[in-house]
């Protein structure tokens, strides 16, 4: 169980490092660059190589951890179980593909790696939501299963707005759209670690005193 909460820590740690990255990436681009407008992708672009591609870096390792610390818990014996922890997997694919691949420059005709950028990170955005929804209805995170269910609905429902504003919307607030999502479906990764990572501190408190007891 410690080493379970140790990855929960360390899937923390990530995220808040790759938060961390993200703003200073925003900070680091060219000013006429307009966040409402533009999605972070046409941010990381005029960097490459630079820290927001480090950050979704960072992110997905940060979910391996907190991947293997939901393996260490025990493994998934429901079939609901296996897809979320796939989707997982989907969700770490499409945010390094993403970070290696670049979009186009805004602006700019979409080329075939900027159709792989945009896939892969269509494939994220909505494997991680279904894999929160699906973690919530296991026992060792009964108690985060309502926020983690109403994080869900919120990065559904960003998600439908940011497609909406990709095509009918002609990407009006696009850029905003896409940060929300992002924010709402970290809060899902943070909310299973920390809610893992409580769980295990708890378990191992209550442990440790009941076998000294057996022994006295």
């Amino acid at each position: 169980m410690p080493v379970t909460r140790s990855t929960g820590l360390l899937a923390l740690g990530g995220i808040a490092l790759a938060a961390l990255l993200t703003v200073i990436g925003h900070l680091e681009v060219n000013d006429d660059l307009n966040p409402w407008a533009l999605t972070i992708s046409d941010f990381a672009v005029s960097d490459r190589g630079g820290v927001i591609d480090v950050a979704m870096v960072v992110l997905a390792l940060a979910t391996v951890a907190l991947l293997y610390g939901l393996r260490r818990a025990g493994p998934p014996r429901s079939r609901s179980g296996r897809t979320a922890e796939l989707l997982l997997g989907a969700w770490v694919g499409g945010l390094l593909l993403a970070a290696v691949v670049p979009t186009n420059e805004p602006g700019t005709a979409m080329t075939t790696a900027a159709y792989l950028h945009r896939y892969a990170s269509v494939v994220a955005f909505l494997a991680l939501p279904v894999s929160g929804w699906l973690l919530a209805r296991r026992p060792t995170l009964a108690p985060a299963t309502r926020t983690l269910r109403i994080l869900v609905l919120l990065s559904l429902a960003l998600a439908a707005a940011m497609i909406w504003s990709a095509y009918p919307g002609d990407r009006m607030l696009i850029g905003l759209a896409e940060r929300l999502l992002i924010v709402a479906e970290v809060a899902v990764l943070a909310t299973v670690a920390i809610t893992q990572t409580r769980a295990t501190a708890v378990d191992h408190a209550v442990v440790v005193p009941h076998k000294r007891g057996l022994t006295a």
